[in-house]
């Protein structure tokens, strides 16, 4: 049954009002496959909205034109070509094939009028029979009532100047604590890049069955930069914008907090290749998987060569 135009298409809320919002998108009257949405500053992250909220925009308007309910969405795949600003966008989705049991379709996130955005590729599947296994262990990690959060004020003995200005919107829905790793006024000297991050929206997208949205797991995973500062050992102002982004969808969690494992497999020529674990603490299982490849971009001057690496791996 096709969506009516106008019609709004979400996941019949019953909290998370802002997150349905932005994520929600209308069909176009007499337009196949045209969406219409509106992104709001309340996920900005440094100039544009999180991309992982424009990655469940993209997946909101497939979820809609696939219109299979036996189907769920199970990998997304997103290529930012463009940043996606606030204010209104139009979605193109383009089905590329409607199976019985799989089926896959593509959308382009745009703001109105811009010739790219964000392109993302979906594959939707039903259950079927097969083999069952987690290969990786749930992290060892302590509570996160016991973890500061990435909230917090810096201590006041700390020689770094701390970020100025108030935090970036996103950050005010979102919070973080770090489950282990390291802060950024201390001093370590790194033997991995593995760290843990406890992550919980302050108002969760949850719908009738009680469980998360399962477009809000792409949020959540879209932030894998803490991995290559914690295996550079040492804090510097930098950011990642992403290049791409892929998320492997498992289950679907509870609205509390999710543990995250992120690693950074590599890094090279201006780029770094990350991981994103997202685990459900109240089942123990393994809820979604992400790879995303992002660039370095620098306020000011990149480092100097003699700071390129990391700190063990530097000569003296």
């Amino acid at each position: 049954m096709r969506r009516r135009a106008g019609a709004p298409i979400h996941s019949d809320p019953v909290q998370g009002e802002d997150y349905f919002r932005d994520t929600g998108c209308e069909a176009v009257a007499g337009q196949p496959g045209c969406y219409r949405g509106e992104l709001s500053n309340d996920w900005m992250l440094a100039v544009a909205p999180q991309g992982g909220i424009v990655a469940a925009l993209a997946g909101r308007a497939m979820t809609a034109e696939i219109d299979h309910p036996d189907q769920r969405l199970r990998t997304l795949t997103a290529m930012f070509a463009q940043p996606v600003r606030p204010g209104p966008v139009e979605i193109d989705v383009t089905v590329l094939r409607r199976g019985r049991s799989i089926s896959q379709a593509t959308a382009t996130v745009r703001n109105v009028g811009a010739e790219a955005g964000l392109t993302a590729v979906a594959a939707f599947g039903a259950t079927r029979p097969g083999f069952e296994f987690t290969d990786v262990s749930y992290p060892v990690a302590d509570p996160p009532e016991d973890c500061p959060s990435f909230r917090d004020p810096w201590p006041d003995d700390v020689d770094l100047p701390a970020p100025s200005g108030d935090p970036f919107p996103f950050w005010t829905r979102v919070e973080g604590r770090p489950a282990s790793g390291h802060a950024p006024w201390e001093t370590w000297t790194p033997t991995t890049s593995e760290h843990l991050t406890w992550q919980r929206f302050d108002d969760p997208p949850v719908g009738p069955d009680g469980r998360l949205d399962p477009l809000a797991l792409v949020v959540l995973v879209d932030m894998m930069p803490g991995a290559v500062s914690e295996r550079m050992g040492e804090w510097s102002e930098w950011f990642g914008p992403s290049v791409d982004l892929t998320v492997h969808l498992f289950d679907t969690p509870g609205p509390g907090w999710l543990l995250l494992r992120n690693r950074a497999r590599h890094a090279g020529d201006g780029y770094a290749s990350v991981e994103m674990e997202a685990w459900d603490p109240e089942t123990r299982s393994l809820v979604a998987y992400a790879t995303q490849q992002m660039f370095f971009a620098f306020n000011g001057e990149p480092p100097p060569p003699e700071r390129r690496r990391p700190v063990d791996q530097r000569r003296a």
